[in-house]
C-alpha cells in the first residue's frame, strides 16, 4: 500500500475475501499525510467477512486506542473522512446489536458493548493520554470511574504541539499524578513500584477485585513510536523509534525504514526467544536490567533515566545531521544512501545495546545485597588507601517502617 487510504482499501478487500477471525481489533493506519483509525471485527463462526468502519483524524487533534473501540457516531456521508463495510449497520440489526436510527448508530456499542474492564483496563489508558495533553481530565474521569457512560471522543484537540519525545514518554505513562495512581498505595510496596503483577483481576474472601492497568506494563515485548514526514523523501522521513521489553525502561533507538539490515541485537541471536536468555540479546538484556529494577523501583529508577535520557537526547540531537547526509547521498546514490541509514540504524542499535549491558552491571555492583555504593562522576567512590568506600544502607522509607510496626505490634521493639 502507497497511502493509509490504500491500505484501508487491501486489509478489507482480503478480510471479504478470506474471513477474519477475530472478535475485534482496532488499527492505526497512517501514511505521511494522513493517520486513521480503523476498528474491525469478524462476523461469527459460518460467515466469511467483517463489518468495520474507518474514522481520519483531523491533522490538529489527537487520538489514542487502547483493545477497545472507540468508533461511536460516524458520518456516513463524509466520504473524505469516513469509510466503513456496506453492511456495518444491517449486520448489527440482523444480530440483534441495534435496532434504533441510522444516525444514532454507534460501531462501540453495537459490537463492543462497555463492561468494567473495557472502561477500566482499556479506556483508562486512552483517558490518561487526553488527560496529559488535553484540559479535559477532569470532564472524562467519570466515564473511567463508571459514574457516567457518556463517552471520550475518538479524537481530540491538544493543548500544544505534541514532539515525538513527546509520544515516547507518554508509552512510559502509569497514571503517575493522576487518581489512578498505583505508586502510592500499599500494593506499590516499600520502593513505590508502578507495577502489579498479573493477573489483572483477583479474588479475596469470594470477592473479586483489580489490579489497574496503566499504558506501560512489564509484560510489552517491544514498543515503538512511527514518525513520518511528507517533505522528506521516503528512505529519510519513516523512522522507527523502537525499543524492546516494558517501555518505561527501553531506549528509543532510530529504525529508518529504508534499513536494509536487523540489528543483530535485536534478532534471535544465539537462538534467544522467550524462554532462551542469551548475553547477546537486546530484548534479554533490558529484561534483565528491567527486573533488577522492579523490588527496588523508586531506589533505582533514577539510574536508569539518567542512561535512558542521555542516549535518546544524544539520537534525538543526531538526527538531523544524520538525515542531511542522508539527503545529500540521495541526491547522488540512492543505494549508498540506504546503505548509510541501515549502518546508522544497527550502530545505533549496538550503541544502545553495550550501554544497557554496562548499565546492568553497573546496577548489580551499586545495589548489590540491599546496600547502595558510593558514586561520584560516574566512578565508584575509594577512600584514601584505594579500597572501597564505605556503603550507604537506605533501609526502608519512613512510611513503609510506619505501616510495618503497625502490623507487627511490639513484635520487634528493641527492650
Amino acid at each position: 500500500s502507497r497511502t493509509a487510504r490504500e491500505a484501508i482499501k487491501v486489509m478489507t478487500d482480503l478480510v471479504q475475501r478470506y474471513g477474519y477471525y477475530s472478535s475485534g481489533e482496532s488499527f492505526t493506519i497512517a501514511d505521511p499525510n494522513e493517520i486513521w483509525i480503523m476498528e474491525m471485527i469478524g462476523k461469527g463462526p459460518g460467515i466469511r467477512g467483517a463489518v468495520w468502519v474507518a474514522v481520519r483524524v483531523p491533522d490538529d487533534c489527537i487520538s489514542a486506542h487502547a483493545n477497545q473501540a472507540r468508533i461511536h457516531q460516524f458520518d456516513m456521508n463524509d466520504k473524505e473522512n469516513c469509510m466503513y463495510s456496506p453492511d456495518v449497520i444491517s449486520f448489527a440489526r440482523e444480530k440483534g446489536y441495534f435496532d434504533g436510527v441510522n444516525k444514532d448508530f454507534s460501531f462501540s456499542r453495537a459490537y463492543a458493548p462497555l463492561d468494567f474492564g473495557a472502561r477500566r483496563f482499556c479506556e483508562a489508558r486512552v483517558w490518561s493520554f487526553f488527560n496529559k495533553y488535553t484540559d479535559y481530565g477532569k470532564e472524562y474521569l467519570p466515564y473511567i470511574e463508571g459514574k457516567t457512560d457518556t463517552p471520550m471522543p475518538l479524537f481530540v484537540k491538544p493543548k500544544q504541539k505534541l514532539s515525538v519525545q513527546d509520544i515516547k514518554d507518554m508509552m512510559r505513562d502509569h497514571y503517575e499524578g493522576t487518581p489512578l495512581d498505583i505508586s502510592n498505595d500499599f500494593g506499590a510496596g516499600p520502593y513505590k513500584t508502578p507495577y502489579r503483577l498479573s493477573p489483572l483481576n483477583f479474588e479475596v474472601d469470594g470477592k473479586e477485585y483489580f489490579n489497574e492497568r496503566p499504558i506501560s506494563t512489564q509484560q510489552s515485548g517491544f514498543v515503538f513510536v512511527a514518525q513520518m514526514r511528507a517533505n522528506m523523501p521516503d528512505p529519510i522521513g519513516g523512522v522507527l523509534w523502537f525499543g524492546v521489553d516494558d517501555a518505561n525502561m527501553a531506549v528509543f533507538t532510530p529504525v529508518y525504514c529504508c534499513a536494509t539490515k536487523a540489528p543483530v541485537c535485536y534478532t534471535r541471536v544465539d537462538g534467544a526467544d522467550y524462554i532462551t536468555f542469551s548475553w547477546n540479546s537486546a530484548f534479554w538484556i533490558f529484561n534483565w536490567v528491567a527486573n533488577m529494577v522492579y523490588p527496588r523501583y523508586d531506589l533505582m529508577i533514577g539510574d536508569v533515566r539518567e542512561a535512558q535520557k542521555e542516549m535518546e537526547t544524544t539520537f534525538n540531537n543526531a538526527q538531523q545531521g544524520i538525515e542531511e547526509m542522508a539527503a545529500k547521498l540521495l541526491q547522488k546514490d540512492k543505494k549508498a544512501a540506504v546503505e548509510f541509514l541501515t549502518n546508522y540504524t544497527n550502530m545505533t542499535a549496538q550503541s544502545t545495546f553495550d550501554t544497557w549491558k554496562q548499565l546492568g552491571t553497573f546496577l548489580i555492583v551499586k545495589y548489590n545485597d540491599g546496600i547502595v555504593k558510593r558514586v561520584k562522576d560516574g566512578q565508584f567512590e575509594r577512600n584514601a588507601i584505594g579500597q572501597p568506600a564505605g556503603v550507604v544502607r537506605p533501609g526502608y522509607p519512613k512510611e513503609f517502617l510506619q505501616e510495618y510496626v503497625k502490623q507487627t505490634g511490639d513484635r520487634y521493639l528493641v527492650k
